[in-house]
């Protein structure tokens, strides 16, 4: 029996990706759970499993080809596997019905109780689109499932073994059919359930944002009219007349960088300002403890400095770690600290997320960077390794320059960006002196942020890499 494989639920929001590698082809054999093809979205690579043994008859999608959620990418004449052909339309609720029912009668009375959930941060908890769609088939919230897998990443196991022991009476609440999710701040009339009528709303729903951003999960606002969508939708000439051209699809990433940088552009009046910070001492301190942070698995680099500075100048200008809520007339302060920083790899930008900078020492903060380093250039970060950001930082100095305006990425209020560091003669106790410096440039949100209070932001943080003993206070 011929079978479909479609494009699972990717995460929250993900509605398309791009095809990167097919890993089998017409006439190949693949068994249950077999990694058949890597996917590019959201500044990620997702491997997809095929949920079903067969043999491939048809692959339906190339490398390079945009694909959407739903669509089918191979056809399979199953050998085994689950009953219903994968993402076949069948209902989520009655699925996860008679999922939570039919075990009841196998489970054993001696299914060992299962631990406390973790504590998983903002973003998709780790775990691969099979199981994420295994999951909502048994009513299962993954929130609750304390994966075994490297890093911590849920199995499609540790699903089956939190389902039997929930059915045993063991741990965790009882599934249920999970509903639709929809944005608490915004449920529009759009955005239901299709297991049956969406419940009348207790209150209006209140627009996410006033002027033209989106979320995910919520359909998109325009632009405001003349602001980016009107260079967007305006033909271009014909180049050909001029002399040979040649087109290329656009990147799964460079998309999502447009549309992101397009939206913060229209929607942030951009502020920049520059000063520069002496790291002699800084850099003599850093050369000299590198080896010992080495032996140690580890390696101590500017960065990790820059890090730990902003994360004690955010602590002393909260609002420079806030969000703005046009549309409540609210500041949204952030009691955490998590550091992006911007990476440039051959596939575009990618910002990982260095989370809770507060709680971490120069040594915690440098093995993180080299491990999260690490895995940007192998493209292995998971996307939620890439979500919930306070403040990003990005380095343009190793490429050279003394100054730039980056574009602050949305929905934080504030970007700092770094410099080529150069000797530069300066004036100390009325001699010139040769000293190192490095040029900071601070872009922020003119909403909330007045020019005054970024100049003394970004004096705190020059205060603490002139001043480098003051980190280990961080």
């Amino acid at each position: 029996m011929n079978r479909d494989f479609i494009l699972p639920d990717l995460g929250e929001g993900i509605h398309e990706a791009q095809v990167v590698n097919v890993m089998v082809k017409e006439g190949d054999s693949v068994t249950e759970d077999q990694m058949v093809m890597e996917v590019e979205t959201d500044k990620a690579s997702v491997e997809l499993p095929v949920p079903f043994a067969g043999v491939v008859t048809k692959v339906n999608v190339a490398v390079g080809q945009t694909i959407k959620v739903g669509q089918v990418l191979l056809t399979v004449e199953a050998t085994s596997g689950p009953s219903e052909a994968a993402g076949a339309g069948a209902s989520a609720a009655g699925g996860a019905e008679a999922a939570v029912s039919a075990p009841e009668a196998g489970v054993s009375p001696e299914v060992p109780a299962l631990p406390p959930p973790p504590e998983y941060g903002p973003g998709p908890v780790p775990a691969a689109p099979a199981v994420r769609r295994f999951a909502r088939e048994l009513g299962v919230d993954l929130r609750q499932v304390r994966g075994s897998g490297p890093g911590g990443r849920i199995l499609r196991g540790d699903v089956e073994r939190y389902q039997q022991a929930v059915a045993a009476g063991r741990g965790g609440p009882t599934p249920t059919a999970p509903p639709k999710a929809v944005p608490a701040q915004a449920a529009p009339a759009a955005v239901r359930s299709t297991a049956g009528p969406a419940p009348a709303p207790t209150a209006a729903p209140v627009p996410a944002v006033s002027s033209g951003v989106t979320v995910p999960g919520v359909p998109p606002a325009p632009i405001p009219a003349g602001v980016v969508q009107a260079a967007a939708v305006e033909a271009l000439p014909d180049f050909t007349q001029w002399g040979p051209v040649r087109r290329e699809q656009v990147p799964q990433i460079r998309k999502t960088i447009a549309r992101q940088m397009a939206r913060a552009w229209a929607v942030i009046p951009h502020v920049c300002h520059m000063d520069e910070a002496d790291v002699t001492d800084l850099e003599k301190f850093r050369k000299e403890q590198g080896e010992v942070f080495t032996n140690l698995g580890a390696k101590l680099t500017l960065t990790a400095f820059i890090i730990k500075a902003v994360t004690g100048a955010l602590q002393q200008f909260p609002k420079l770690n806030a969000s703005f809520d046009e549309a409540a007339a609210e500041i949204i302060f952030k009691d955490y600290y998590n550091i992006g920083i911007a990476v440039d790899t051959p596939r575009g930008l990618i910002v990982p997320v260095l989370r809770n900078a507060e709680r971490k020492g120069l040594m915690a903060v440098s093995k993180e960077m080299k491990d999260l380093a690490d895995r940007v250039r192998g493209f292995k970060l998971d996307i939620s390794e890439m979500c919930g950001g306070t403040f990003t930082i990005t380095n343009v100095g190793a490429l050279g320059g003394i100054m730039a305006t980056p574009v602050i990425n949305w929905p934080e209020v504030a970007i700092l960006g770094l410099g080529r560091m150069t000797d530069k003669p300066v004036v100390r106790g009325g001699a010139i002196v040769v000293r190192r410096m490095l040029p900071l440039f601070l872009s922020f949100d003119h909403r909330i942020i007045d020019g005054a209070d970024g100049a003394r932001f970004v004096n705190a943080i020059i205060t603490f890499l002139e001043n480098p003993l003051n980190l280990l206070l961080v």
